[in-house]
């Protein structure tokens, strides 16, 4: 049982280790760009992962430099990242299963996020006229596909300065998909801290070691440092006008990773446990990344393949 809370309990009160963390990976949520004709005449090239808001997705390719880039979404969590580079409105197209199972029960808690899409703020990239954010990409993904019924996603990506990025897929109508598009260059999180994102529909406040406690509206985000390697968080959520607890717990922050939180309501049953429970009223995926070994297991992968 969930208990009311006027406040946080004391810095003494027992933890318990969350059986809801999972490895995930997400940083800043970007807005979907709805003025695509003037963004198609630009290139950028990065890294890209795409994420499951869901089951998962296989049988997706990308389009890069004309070559096809094929990959499987994983629900709320990365799959193998995709070198991309081609037009800053990018193309997902999907043909098949690959061998996943068929995306057709997604629960209705996922599929609101079609109706309540991530997106945080209203923003104008250089030289777009932007209108509303859904109707412009949902319109043009409609006109796209009656010449190509296999592109069922379209994702704005960062136009400038980003490395990589992470496309978060949320079911939609007639086996679309809407994209979330995360700037995850490895420049917006500083090593041994942990950005919080909150992508529930509640206003959440979280205390980190101990300090002043932060309240996050649905989509605000927070960074904070770790501590010794660690971060001793305090995490409650509002329900109506009444504050209820959802845990208390610690999380390995290391020196030498990045590491997100991401705190979201889905009933997907990646959130379920072998004894069938989910954790609490919320759900919590974690990211890692390790960018010094990601590089080297990368360059020893490449040269692998010049010495065949």
């Amino acid at each position: 049982m969930v208990a009311n809370i006027k406040s946080f309990p004391s810095a003494g009160c027992p933890r318990r280790k969350s059986n809801t963390l999972r490895t995930f990976g997400l940083v800043m949520l970007f807005p979907l760009i709805p003025s695509v004709r003037a963004q198609d005449t630009s290139a950028v090239a990065m890294k890209i992962d795409l994420i499951a808001w869901g089951d998962s997705i296989g049988g997706l390719s990308l389009k890069s430099a004309g070559k096809e880039a094929k990959v499987t979404a994983h629900s709320f969590s990365y799959s193998t990242p995709v070198a991309y580079s081609g037009p800053v409105i990018l193309e997902i197209h999907k043909s098949g299963s690959d061998n996943v199972a068929a995306n057709d029960k997604i629960s209705d808690e996922d599929k609101s996020h079609e109706l309540s899409p991530l997106i945080v703020k209203e923003s104008k990239p250089d030289g777009v006229n932007q209108g509303p954010a859904k109707q412009g990409l949902a319109l043009e993904l409609e006109k796209r596909r009656e010449k190509d019924p296999t592109l069922v996603a379209l994702a704005a990506l960062p136009a400038s300065g980003c490395r990589r990025a992470t496309v978060l897929l949320a079911p939609a109508a007639g086996s679309t998909f809407t994209a979330y598009v995360i700037d995850d260059d490895p420049s917006k999180l500083p090593l041994g801290q942990l950005r919080v994102h909150n992508l529930s529909p509640l206003t959440i406040a979280i205390r980190c070691n101990g300090q002043v406690k932060k309240e996050l509206k649905p989509r605000d985000t927070l960074l904070v440092p770790g501590k010794n390697g660690q971060l001793i968080y305090e995490l409650a959520y509002k329900l109506g006008e009444e504050w209820k607890m959802q845990e208390d717990n610690i999380i390995p922050v290391r020196d030498a990773e990045q590491a997100q939180m991401l705190i979201l309501k889905s009933d997907n049953s990646f959130f379920t446990s072998t004894d069938g429970s989910t954790g609490g009223f919320l759900q919590i995926a974690t990211l890692r990344r390790n960018p010094a070994q990601q590089a080297a297991a990368e360059a020893a992968a490449q040269a692998a393949g010049k010495g065949r």
